[in-house]
């Protein structure tokens, strides 16, 4: 380890917060195994040998999107190609009964940015669901559909906010945070909230006791400073404002999208991402290692660089695979037990605000 490692490992030891400089020297060395046992030292003090994930299922609403974002390969015209699909608020209440008997303990909804779709179908979506199984939390629309909602309703954010937790939305999703660097974002995806907005939905929804998770989509055409500068700005938040659960690193994934020809991140890109994550915002509780969108090889070698999460069951994910994601699109109960075991770890199921359920 280099005289440079050795001071930021000091710094991590000793609580002191890591900045701008100490990131950009993590991104560019290469004793990997440096970080990584940095950054797991720093996991086993926020939550010992603990692995969490949870048992729950996903439902997209539709795929027609206004914002078709150069990144996404999920969103379609209303009238165009490639299956244009809308589901009513009772297909919605049907798709997620259909997964409760496998001991689902949450609902997660996010959808696309509709055209035509007003606040109260999103709000009877999360009725429905709230009615039928008050026991299953409800965890709802990204930052960016939000704002939209605020956008096409002229309601401002806060009423959105309080419309939806009416009707039984008890958190937030992170996603549509991509990376905060508005001229990228006017390059990629115009026509949704850029960075201010995304991170003032967040402030409010925390504001009202909503809890919330974030993430970055990095390996596009953002510079390594500018994933530290996102990291930084979700630690600011979180100081003023409390709220972020987890924060979850989503590497880019090129193939059926308009970007086909970059190229996917490497393992080592994915790893250090994760680890300079967890050294990096030291106010946020938990680092989710994805599988949807790792892999299962390189999300269990991610708890040990710093992640303690490696997400749910998902039963039935459609945005990542629609991008080419080879993982599948459920995983059993069972397997994401056997796969934390295999890493040295203990299993714990947690609800969606990381109440203990059970450790295997």
């Amino acid at each position: 380890m280099d005289i440079r490692l050795l001071e930021i490992k000091e710094k991590v030891k000793s609580h002191e917060r890591l900045d701008r400089a100490d990131g950009l020297y993590l991104y560019e060395s290469h004793d990997l195994l440096a970080i990584g046992e940095m950054a797991r030292d720093k996991k086993l003090e926020m939550s010992g040998r603990n692995v969490f994930f949870n048992v729950n299922r996903h439902i997209n609403l539709t795929n027609i999107c206004v914002s078709r974002c150069k990144f996404c390969a999920f969103g379609v015209d209303e009238n165009g190609e490639g299956g244009p699909y809308l589901m009513t608020a009772d297909e919605a209440f049907e798709f997620g009964a259909a997964a409760v008997d496998h001991g689902i303990t949450e609902f997660h909804i996010v959808s696309a940015m509709h055209p035509n779709l007003g606040l109260d179908y999103y709000a009877e979506v999360v009725r429905k669901l709230n009615q039928g199984f008050p026991d299953i939390h409800i965890q709802a629309f990204t930052a960016v559909e939000i704002f939209h909602m605020h956008r096409i309703s002229g309601r401002t954010i806060r009423e959105v906010l309080q419309v939806l937790k009416d009707a039984g939305m008890g958190s937030m999703p992170g996603g549509g945070a991509e990376i905060f660097n508005d001229e990228i974002r006017r390059k990629l995806c115009p026509n949704k909230a850029m960075s201010d907005e995304w991170l003032d939905v967040h402030r409010i929804a925390h504001q009202m006791d909503i809890k919330t998770n974030c993430t970055m989509l990095y390996g596009h055409i953002e510079s390594k400073e500018d994933r530290i500068e996102h990291m930084i700005r979700l630690r600011e938040l979180q100081d003023e404002m409390p709220g972020f659960q987890s924060f979850i690193p989503l590497p880019f994934l090129p193939e059926n999208t308009s970007m086909e020809h970059i190229k996917r991140t490497s393992a080592v890109d994915d790893l250090k991402t994760i680890a300079i994550s967890r050294l990096m915002l030291d106010n946020i509780p938990h680092v989710k290692a994805f599988w949807i969108m790792l892999g299962l090889p390189i999300a269990q070698i991610a708890l040990d660089f710093g992640a303690d999460d490696i997400d749910g069951t998902v039963v039935e994910e459609r945005i990542m695979h629609a991008a080419g994601a080879g993982t599948a699109k459920g995983i059993s109960k069972e397997d994401l037990v056997n796969l934390i075991k295999d890493s040295g770890y203990i299993p714990t199921e947690r609800d969606t605000l990381y109440n203990i359920i059970k450790e295997f």
